[in-house]
């Protein structure tokens, strides 16, 4: 495979964290307060999602942004 971008391996993390927590994208979406669709365009890496909208999914799934935002040695 080749190498990720940014956007690709933030969504790919995204969508560990939240189905290792058993949430469906709604869910996310509910507790992030945000649009169902931004979290599967996030999730697919189609959109650069902003600094706000990553803390919002960050305090979502319990983690700190850091944690979200540290995609190191992701490239699959």
């Amino acid at each position: 495979m080749t190498n990720l971008n940014i956007n690709e391996k933030l969504g790919i993390k995204i969508c560990f964290l939240r189905k290792r927590l058993k949430y469906s994208q709604e869910k996310l979406a509910e507790l992030a307060d945000l649009n169902k669709n931004t979290i599967g365009l996030v999730e697919r890496g189609m959109i650069s999602p902003t600094a706000e909208t990553l803390e919002k999914i960050a305090n979502a799934l319990n983690i700190e942004l850091k944690e979200l935002v540290d995609v190191s040695g992701m490239d699959l």
